[in-house]
């Protein structure tokens, strides 16, 4: 019967020591019984204590049609046990992956007398074949391509360890908004970073805002949205409609996800036990009901976060007088992580981060301390809405918040790669 075979073919070369794989071209044909020259008795076990190339012998064990009875590749050791019954035969072994429990027939041929020659007593592949070399790998390339990629995901947690360990126990706030709402994509990352931050000892707190939503609710009624210096313009009607949209659609919907990604998520507001007490903007007379905070009250989410939920903010908060007013959620989030003694503060935004030059988006500042940033905000370098965002994390630093980053929401797991590793991404003010 002949056999044809394709591709590499790697010819064994065998002593009484070790067994070498040689590349060459195509294999020869017409296969027949397997046998090493020079050897007197009919049984004879074959081995190497290390094999020089791992990746050259990585097969199940394989059982053999005909004289060979079996043959077994390891990953450290070739062993092979032939019953051997012809003196003068030579080996080849396609390099290519052996298929499991087929036939050894379909692998193996003989050489050419003409194409070997004898060295040491041993019959071996012609002159043309110099020196050993690796055979290629018998791992299938997908499953190479897997083990690859298990590998790397293996690394990026082994790399994620020591910044899981700085963070566990420790409360970071998270506000969240922007193009981040608006994709489902995004969103389910977001809330799947939250949970996994969760699982693994960190404390976060979601502080959201809902400006997407909100607009879509105000087309709903014909109000046309207004915003200067970044915050909304809120006027009696805007103000019921933010309401209703950040506290009985935005917040539920997001304790809704948190709960069914196998994290538990408590929604609140402003309003609830006067978490947030506000006041006034000095700017009210041009922006309406738009408010700061004047107090928040920690004892509120204290019981929250020990117990191992997730406060889910919506920034909607009343005055002295029962008056709502729409807090900016990046001005809340810094006042929130600054009482709650957070240590880190992030800020999800639409940006890479802040830029040293607003018309060159490769001008991002990876790390800058509070009076670089001031310094910036002087000469105009940040404006437009990123000025509340920085001026909140200035507060909170100077408050106690150890570090506040300002990331790019449209960036998948966002959340993880700046507090999970090395890299991080957007912009890491310090004090």
């Amino acid at each position: 019967m002949q056999n044809h075979l394709g591709g590499e073919i790697a010819r064994v070369r065998v002593n009484r020591s070790r067994l070498h794989l040689l590349r060459t071209g195509q294999a020869a044909t017409n296969p027949a019984a397997v046998a090493f020259y020079n050897y007197p008795r009919s049984l004879r076990r074959i081995g190497t204590s290390k094999a020089k190339h791992q990746s050259s012998v990585v097969s199940p064990e394989l059982k053999l049609h005909g004289r060979a009875r079996h043959f077994v590749e390891r990953p450290t050791a070739l062993v092979a046990t032939m019953l051997l019954t012809k003196p003068h035969a030579s080996l080849a072994v396609s390099s290519s992956p052996l298929p499991k429990n087929g036939p050894i027939a379909n692998r193996i041929a003989p050489l050419a007398p003409s194409a070997s020659r004898r060295r040491g007593g041993l019959r071996v592949a012609a002159a043309s074949v110099t020196e050993a070399q690796p055979s290629q790998s018998a791992t299938p390339p997908a499953a190479a391509a897997d083990a690859a990629a298990a590998l790397s995901r293996v690394d990026v947690l082994s790399e994620a360890l020591p910044f899981i360990q700085r963070f566990k126990g420790k409360t970071v706030v998270v506000k969240y908004g922007g193009a981040a709402m608006k994709s489902p994509a995004l969103q389910a990352s977001v809330i799947r970073d939250l949970v996994l931050l969760s699982c693994v000892g960190v404390r976060p707190v979601l502080v959201h805002g809902g400006g997407p939503e909100i607009n879509s609710w105000l087309a709903r009624v014909g109000v046309e949205p207004q915003f200067r210096n970044g915050l909304r313009v809120t006027d009696a009607v805007t103000m019921e409609v933010v309401e209703m949209v950040l506290v009985g659609k935005v917040n539920k919907q997001l304790v809704s996800l948190i709960s069914l990604s196998g994290a538990t998520a408590v929604g609140l507001c402003g309003k609830d036990a006067r978490l947030l007490t506000a006041r006034p903007s000095p700017d009210a007379a041009s922006l309406g009901f738009v408010g700061e905070v004047s107090r928040v009250d920690p004892t509120v989410l204290h019981p929250i976060i020990s117990s191992g939920h997730i406060p889910v903010i919506a920034t909607v908060a009343a005055d002295q007088t029962g008056q709502a007013y729409n807090i900016n959620a990046d001005t809340a989030a810094g006042e929130i992580a600054a009482a709650v003694g957070a240590e880190k503060l992030l800020l999800l935004t639409d940006v890479s981060g802040i830029l040293a030059d607003r018309d060159d988006p490769g001008s991002l500042v990876k790390e800058v301390d509070v009076a670089g940033v001031r310094r910036m905000v002087a000469e105009g370098k940040v404006g437009g809405g990123m000025i509340p965002k920085v001026e909140c994390c200035v507060r909170a630093i100077a408050q106690g918040v150890r570090t506040a980053s300002i990331i790019d929401g449209r960036v998948p797991h966002s959340l993880l790669l700046e507090l999970l590793t090395d890299q991080g991404t957007g912009t890491m003010i310090t004090g």
